[in-house]
């Protein structure tokens, strides 16, 4: 026994389809006449990350890689008085000297200002500027970073997880 099934369109069901009306005259259109603003923007509902309010232009990420920025300049003056120390004696002193002048809270001014300073203090500026470069390419771990901040993360919340629930449950004695 044959079958003959029709396929039928919606269009051709009206009552079960109903077709939008497009008269944009209505009172509740089907769709808004203007674009709504959005705080996001088309990249970010894209993204599958976290949204973070607050840092203004930068990202997160941002604004922890100039905090790690300085502290590779923080690591390669380090380095580099550790290396005068042995072999330039004099030059370890004028930078021990400069160093208790100036703030290293921000390499690059750090660098900007002993630059200035004398020829003697731009060769050592000029130091600085190779061993922080190789330090960041060739020596940081990068892996190592990541590896670490999540685990002192997850650590962190256990811990003060656990020291909450510690405090706020009732103990042995006080039943």
């Amino acid at each position: 026994m044959e079958s003959s099934a029709r396929v039928l369109s919606p269009t051709q069901f009206p009552s079960l389809f109903p077709l939008p009306n497009l008269n944009r005259s209505r009172v509740f259109p089907l769709w808004p006449t203007k674009p709504k603003a959005s705080k996001f923007t088309r990249l970010q509902l894209q993204c599958h990350k976290m949204y973070v309010p607050g840092f203004g232009e930068a990202s997160p990420e941002a604004k922890a890689a100039k905090n790690l920025h300085n502290f590779f300049t923080y690591v390669a003056v380090r380095i580099v008085i550790a290396q005068l120390e042995s072999y330039n004696p004099e030059a370890h002193v004028e930078l021990m000297e400069f160093l208790d002048r100036h703030s290293l809270n921000d390499g690059d001014k750090f660098l900007a200002s002993l630059m200035r300073e004398s020829s003697r203090h731009k060769s050592l500026a000029l130091r600085i500027l190779e061993v922080r470069s190789a330090y960041c390419k060739n020596d940081f771990e990068w892996d190592n970073l990541k590896r670490l901040a999540s685990k002192m993360a997850s650590e962190s919340n256990t811990r003060l997880m656990r020291e909450y629930v510690t405090e706020t449950s009732p103990s042995e004695t006080e039943k």
